[in-house]
């Protein structure tokens, strides 16, 4: 039995935390929503499901986006100390929502396949089985992926917000854990999705045990979880830093894993090619974002003392992601996998802007992140309509003079392949602009002359896909563009749309991520 004496001391010692239900509105919108969502498979009947799901889906999304827009300017911790709602996370739950709801729409589709969307529809079925067969039969749909996409965006929003490194992991595993199962999903060449799904699943559990047991290091030598207050006894104690050394080296093996970083990446080519590509989508635009954020304040708020240590390690996995990425996109032949070692390519060139240890740096990186996500959302919007008799057709040679046949499309895909390139008036070069000077800035002007040889090893296969599309005369191989539905219009149009507009006219964004340049402590 507890004595009286261990209840009085605990109730001495505990106090409720108090928790600001206006800044962490977005989130529990989202969270509301994706329980919401579990309701709805459970007691809605099948032919209605889908379209409410859907409508609660866009709701929560465009809801919680608005409430973010009027937390403009809030600077403020909660949950004690749990969550943290300042600049660069508002920015970045912002830039989430946004490509989220452009996701939920490529999710969504269901006139490009004609047997009805990018889903299983029973993922508990054995590929080709009868079973299968007759589920596709009856046309069952998949509307199980909604509450999964809920609660990883949902895991996400709170990632790059998380005060302590608690509250990280679980984000991290709320938004990791539904990937997993999406990513094993796809409705044709399931044995290759499902080996996807078991190889991030496998190499996802690896890397959140690096970043758990760097999270119990830091604990030991600080006496705590907290950011700030790992900053202040790092500050306290500086020549006592070798349990924080081995601390710090095993939570970025965590983190690096989840933004693609090298030798952390192996997991991403296969995972890329074989989920849905919608689901592929998702995570290459939004997770990227999301790690990047929490890789910011883990970097910037806790580790700030430790700049002369980890700088050199950052430098060193930086050369290395942008040279393995680039050199190995330029020998594949499925385009997937080149645009997963693109993203690979992509992480690095980033991680150029977080080397800065800078205000700058972390504005710039922000910038090139929110670039990124909605240029890959509509590159990969762009994939799932060329399609052949198989389905998807992602070979590069079935895009073989693919521009004659439908030059709107080609034209769009061109768009983001240059914008991923990095070529004036798109958002990328205005992106790789803005790291490459935060970067130069900070002294490190040698990094960004391996940065800018990279971009132009990444512009050979982007414009190889040009000169493929628009240069060379359709065969019989050549594939053809389904005519989408008014969501996957939408969400190609949109991406298109803010590439543009990012890459003429970036002052506004620009001026909105340099006033969030500071993480609060």
């Amino acid at each position: 039995m507890i004595s009286a004496a261990a209840v009085r001391l605990a109730e001495s010692t505990f106090t409720f935390p108090e928790f600001n239900y206006r800044a962490l509105a977005p989130v529990l919108i989202l969270f509301s929503a994706a329980v919401l969502s579990v309701l709805v498979e459970a007691f809605v009947p099948r032919r209605a499901r889908r379209a409410c799901q859907l409508t609660l889906v866009l709701a929560s999304l465009l809801v919680a986006f608005a409430w973010v827009i009027t937390l403009a300017g809030t600077r403020t911790i909660t949950g004690a100390g749990s969550i943290v709602i300042d600049g660069p996370a508002l920015v970045i739950q912002g830039a989430l929502l946004l490509i989220g709801i452009l996701a939920a729409l490529l999710i969504a589709e269901r006139g490009i396949d004609p047997n009805g969307d990018a889903f299983a529809p029973r993922a508990s079925t054995l590929p080709g089985s009868i079973d299968e067969q007759e589920f596709t039969t009856r046309g069952y749909l998949q509307t199980e992926v909604w509450p999964l996409f809920l609660f990883s965006l949902t895991g996400m929003l709170i990632f790059p917000a998380a005060g302590d490194l608690l509250m990280m992991f679980i984000a991290l595993e709320v938004m990791s854990l539904p990937l997993y199962l999406l990513a094993g999903m796809a409705r044709r060449r399931r044995l290759l999705s499902q080996e996807a799904a078991m190889k991030y699943f496998l190499l996802g559990a690896f890397s959140s045990a690096f970043f758990l047991y760097g999270s119990a290091l830091a604990y030991g030598y600080a006496g705590s979880i907290d950011l700030g207050v790992i900053a202040e006894v790092l500050a306290a104690k500086p020549s006592q830093n070798m349990l924080i050394l081995a601390a710090m080296g095993f939570i970025l093996i965590g983190l690096f894993f989840k933004v693609s970083l090298v030798p952390f990446h192996q997991w991403t080519p296969d995972v890329y090619q074989g989920s849905p590509t919608p689901v592929t989508a998702f995570m290459a635009a939004t997770v990227k974002i999301a790690a990047f954020g929490a890789l910011l304040r883990v970097l910037y708020v806790a580790f700030g003392g430790l700049r002369w240590d980890w700088e050199p390690i950052l430098w060193i996995v930086a050369i290395a992601t942008m040279v393995v990425g680039s050199v190995i996109a330029v020998a594949q032949t499925d385009i997937k996998r080149m645009l997963a070692y693109s993203s690979i390519a992509q992480a690095g060139f980033i991680l150029v802007g977080v080397t800065a240890a800078s205000g700058a740096g972390l504005a710039s990186s922000l910038f090139y992140l929110v670039a990124y996500g909605f240029t890959t959302i509509g590159a990969f919007a762009i994939i799932t309509m060329v399609r052949d008799a198989t389905g998807e057709a992602t070979a590069l040679s079935k895009w073989s003079g693919l521009g004659r046949k439908s030059p709107i499309v080609a034209s769009l895909f061109a768009l983001f392949m240059l914008s991923l390139a990095g070529i004036p008036l798109t958002s990328g070069f205005i992106g790789k602009f803005s790291v490459f000077a935060a970067a130069i800035e900070s002294g490190a002007a040698w990094l960004v002359i391996v940065a800018v040889l990279m971009s132009a090893v990444t512009a050979f296969f982007y414009v190889r896909v040009i000169v493929l599309m628009f240069f060379n005369a359709p065969n019989q191989d050549t594939a053809s563009v389904v005519i989408p539905s008014v969501f996957t219009t939408i969400a190609v149009a949109a991406s298109a749309t803010i590439t543009v507009v990012l890459g003429i006219a970036p002052q506004p964004v620009l001026e909105l991520v340099a006033n969030a340049d500071i993480f609060l402590r």
